[in-house]
């Protein structure tokens, strides 16, 4: 006879059912929610490759780019100083930007968020081969490594600009002094005001909890969509477009070297003896390698391999162009002949004034920039340069202040659709889906001229204060002897040529 089963063994019997009931209606919940949740964005090949690519490539604008450029500009005795010093400002910068500024350009700074950024990331602190950086596309990301060795590049050559407006002059010391100081106070809260932001998923999240909230959560919902749109620096919170740097590199740049040259006073014999360049052929050479390295600097700062960066490649190319050709002709009608040197400054402001509207304009708008660009150009790097008498060097406000204040107030413009251009995006109107914003061109061209005058004033103001501690505390400019002699054997005790 069957033995019947024991109440405690019904009941044991009966839990497990239970038990098991509601692991299995617990994994059919977690399937479910995992399911309705969107799964975390994974970097695609195509886009970390470009990204690599462009990092590379901006790193040969500025090593072995910029310092040929610069060095074939220079007198022979100084060759090798101008070498050094850019060389030197891409490794001591290298540093300083892992170390802490990444994190104060790309990491919320709290009550100082409008301006600068924090140390949550100091020392590169919680990033690693799985951190991931948003890009201008919704569900789209690069590891976070690439974006910082890519943001690094832009962080190295801005100030490596600045140099050309005092060469030959200014000690070395000095020089790598006033960088440190100037990239941790001007340049990295100036790319945090302007690039910061909190990027396009976040705003997609916020704006679609907004729309699937009840009638009593609309209040809350709408202020989490504000806190994020907040979570960006000032200009970018005004809606500044600076596709590449037009403002953060550029203008920076151009008005802190304006400053120094000022400060710093006017070369031995400036005026009275000839002062030309010693090798005209290393500096084509420079500035055909900033040419090819620009297109990492412009269409690498599309984050992305899409349409986008080809747009901001063929601007790139024909904005670049035609205002080496107006500098070129312009030239040409003004002294009788076409000059190599006049050419590639052309072609240098082209390239800065094309770098904000990169992504922005169409190819025609571009070249209409850039035409403009190339006379504009030239007349302040020769009537209004000798009119005033200030010795910039190897006129770095003539070609990236200005330049770089062309190209910023022109993306306001150009960037408009019924002129050709690609407009403005709207993250919020249909969340998780960029679509064209709406876009007046008398408001982009005020947001714009506003964000010149902060860079202008912030940099320039900025710069003067530097300048003068470092002074204080160094001496900015070498003795008249050691001018003399040459920077190459003075400041490093090596020549750039032995013959």
């Amino acid at each position: 006879m069957t033995a019947l089963p024991s109440r405690k063994t019904g009941l044991i019997t009966a839990g497990f059912g239970l038990a098991m009931q509601a692991l299995m209606t617990s994994a059919a919940w977690a399937q479910e929610a995992a399911a309705a949740a969107p799964a975390a964005p994974v970097p695609n090949k195509g886009d970390t490759t470009w990204m690599l690519i462009s990092t590379v490539l901006v790193l040969l604008m500025t090593v072995p780019g910029l310092a040929l450029f610069y060095g074939g500009l220079v007198r022979t005795k100084n060759m090798l100083s101008m070498l050094t010093q850019v060389f030197t400002i891409v490794c001591v910068v290298s540093l300083l930007w892992v170390f802490y500024g990444y994190s104060l350009a790309f990491t919320s700074g709290g009550a100082l968020n409008d301006y600068v950024g924090g140390f949550s990331k100091a020392f590169l602190r919680g990033v690693d081969v799985n951190s991931v950086a948003a890009t201008f596309s919704n569900g789209v990301v690069i590891p976070e490594f690439v974006y910082i060795c890519f943001q690094m590049t832009f962080a190295f050559i801005t100030p490596a600009l600045i140099v050309g407006a005092f060469a030959e002059r200014m000690k070395f010391s000095a020089l790598i002094t006033f960088v440190v100081l100037w990239v941790t106070f001007i340049y990295f809260p100036m790319a945090h005001m302007v690039w910061y932001w909190g990027g396009p998923d976040a705003l997609a999240t916020a704006a679609k909890a907004l729309a699937d909230a009840p009638a009593e959560g609309k209040a809350a919902a709408q202020a989490a969509l504000d806190a994020v749109t907040a979570d960006a620096g000032m200009l970018f919170q005004w809606g500044a477009l600076d596709f590449a740097g037009g403002t953060v590199v550029h203008i920076n740049a151009g008005i802190a070297g304006f400053v120094g040259c000022l400060m710093l006073g006017k070369r031995i014999g400036f005026g009275r003896e000839h002062l030309a360049p010693h090798s005209l052929t290393m500096t084509m050479i420079g500035a055909a390698l900033l040419w090819v390295g620009w297109f990492g600097f412009n269409a690498g700062s599309n984050l992305e391999a899409n349409g986008s960066a080809a747009l901001a490649m063929i601007n790139t190319f024909v904005a670049t162009a035609a205002a080496g050709v107006a500098w070129l002709f312009t030239e040409w009608g003004s002294k009788g002949k076409p000059s190599l040197l006049g050419l590639a400054s052309g072609v240098v402001a082209g390239l800065v004034a094309v770098t904000p509207a990169a992504g922005f304009a169409g190819p025609m708008g571009a070249i209409c920039l850039g035409l403009v660009t190339g006379v504009v150009c030239f007349i302040f790097c020769s009537a209004i340069k000798n009119t005033f008498g200030y010795d910039d060097s190897l006129d770095v406000f003539g070609v990236h202040c200005i330049g770089g204040i062309l190209g910023a107030i022109g993306t306001g413009i150009l960037a408009s659709p019924d002129l050709g251009g690609a407009g403005i995006l709207d993250y919020v109107a249909k969340p998780g889906e960029a679509v064209a914003g709406a876009f007046s061109m008398g408001t982009q061209v005020f947001t714009q001229i506003k964000a010149v005058l902060v860079t202008l004033v912030w940099s320039g103001v900025g710069s003067a204060i530097l300048y003068k501690i470092v002074d204080l505390v160094i001496g900015l400019r070498v003795p008249t002897d050691q001018e003399r002699e040459g920077l190459d054997i003075a400041e490093h005790g090596e020549r750039a040529y032995n013959m």
